[in-house]
């Protein structure tokens, strides 16, 4: 390779990767009146904290300007003070400009140049507003108290204050569900009233953008907190949804109605009277077969003192059904629809399989998921 060649190759990748830097660039600047010769400061804002960037005096023009580089859209505050500051979602190539006067900065501003910085700006005035109503709500009460139409007044007031929580709470619903991609629903996901409660606290709106977000932006570390968070409370919501079951449902458990492998209808409540052992698998799922030895040993043990197992297939293929009933020497009630048995599985809240509930002579869950020796000493308890 000659020389020249090579300088001219050089060359080009200086060019390619300076313009590669040039396209991942962001500008932030403006101006903010009365504010001149102070400083003005710009922090990315973190899961739990902030990380300061960078601070810039103001000059006698009010005007400032940051530069800075990134690669996903990033959220940084533009901060006079601890108490003034403006939330931005930065993305690559964004040229945002901040317009505001110091005595209101945070509260009235004009921001340009960034879509995700001009959502955050209605998320944060439309919240603004609902709490000074709120706000005149909470004082009209302070200051009738005592008065002898209080009460009546006071169930007023108390209508129009949760009106306005669920018009705030629609209104930000939305924005979420109309914007599952925007780095501004994070923030309007994470929006609070003066007390520190949540605006949104529906979860299957969390769930919407935390899996829309993530699949964007995996490296985000904001979006894959929110993603983490929102999968936390999935888990315990379902864990109470079955304590919930099991505490109210648990005296008149569900009743199953499925057929066995002969077609012959066979319900749960029809085992009243015995300790049952209700049981959810797959056949063709090798996994979900690991459990049938340990269920014929408690079987074979218990089956003269009045257990019975009820095994629910939600499997979908009749011939692994046949085959494991006959390998693994099942003798019990086996039933399925090999369409999931998914009213079963739904009326049980099935996660996951292998899963079992016990159930009492008079049909109370009494526990559940036993395996291996808790399931020995939960019969025993019973049936001795």
């Amino acid at each position: 390779m000659s020389l020249k060649r090579f300088i001219f190759i050089l060359i080009a990748a200086f060019l390619f990767l300076n313009a590669c830097k040039k396209n991942n660039q962001f500008t932030i600047g403006g101006r903010i009146t009365h504010a001149e010769g102070d400083t003005v400061y710009l922090e990315e804002l973190l899961v739990s904290s902030t990380r300061p960037v960078a601070k810039e005096v103001i000059d006698k023009n009010g005007e400032f300007e940051f530069k800075g580089e990134v690669s996903i859209p990033t959220f940084y505050l533009l901060k006079l003070s601890d108490n003034k500051f403006v939330t931005l979602v930065v993305d690559s190539t964004d040229n945002v400009i901040v317009e505001a006067d110091a005595a209101n900065f945070g509260k009235e501003y004009i921001v340009r140049g960034s879509l995700g910085s001009i959502q955050i700006k209605e998320l944060t005035e439309n919240l603004y507003h609902t709490e000074r109503k709120l706000d005149s709500l909470r004082q009209l009460n302070n200051l009738y108290k005592g008065n002898p139409d209080f009460e009546s007044l006071n169930a007023n007031w108390n209508k129009e204050y949760a009106a306005l929580v669920e018009e705030q709470s629609l209104y930000s619903k939305n924005f979420v569900l109309n914007n599952p991609f925007s780095m501004a629903s994070v923030f309007a996901l994470y929006q609070k009233y003066k007390d520190q409660s949540y605006v949104i606290k529906d979860l299957q709106t969390m769930r919407t953008a935390a899996s829309a977000l993530h699949a964007i932006y995996p490296n985000s570390m904001l979006v894959n907190a929110l993603y983490e968070n929102t999968l936390s409370l999935v888990r315990q919501e379902k864990a109470a949804q079955v304590k919930k079951f099991i505490e109210e449902e648990g005296v008149n458990s569900p009743d199953i109605l499925l057929p066995n492998i002969d077609g012959e209808e066979i319900a749960l409540s029809s085992l009243r009277g015995k300790v049952v052992l209700v049981h959810f698998w797959a056949a063709e799922e090798p996994g979900s077969r690991v459990l049938n030895s340990l269920l014929a040993d408690a079987y074979k043990k218990y089956k003269s003192k009045g257990l019975e197992i009820y095994q629910v297939n939600l499997g979908v293929n009749r011939s692994e059904w046949i085959d494991a009933i006959d390998q693994d020497e099942l003798t019990w009630i086996n039933v399925g629809d090999l369409k999931g048995s998914n009213s079963a599985r739904l009326k049980y809240n099935i996660q996951s399989i292998p899963y079992n509930y016990l159930l009492d002579k008079e049909g109370n869950i009494v526990a559940k998921n036993l395996t291996g020796i808790n399931l020995d000493k939960a019969l025993a308890r019973l049936l001795n």
